[in-house]
């Protein structure tokens, strides 16, 4: 049990974070968009996988767009 805790919390603390983005947007539980993740994943034959890392990607990109706008010394 102690160790299944601590593969959960590796997977969540280093997961995109897409599902808590979506779920803070929408106001709907993390947990249960995760849920809904899995099911629709194992109906589709792993479809959602692909939408998964673009917007994973996206939310990478953004994040590094705006920090590249808030750091002065980069145009110094």
């Amino acid at each position: 049990m102690k160790a299944m805790n601590k593969v959960r919390e590796f997977l969540e603390m280093n997961a995109f974070g897409v599902c808590t983005a979506i779920g803070e947007k929408l106001g709907i539980a993390t947990s249960r968009i995760r849920m809904w993740f899995i099911y629709i994943s194992f109906l589709t034959m792993g479809s959602p996988l692909i939408i998964y890392m673009i917007l994973a990607f996206w939310m990478n990109i953004k994040e590094y767009i705006l920090n590249a706008r808030r750091n002065p010394l980069k145009y110094l």
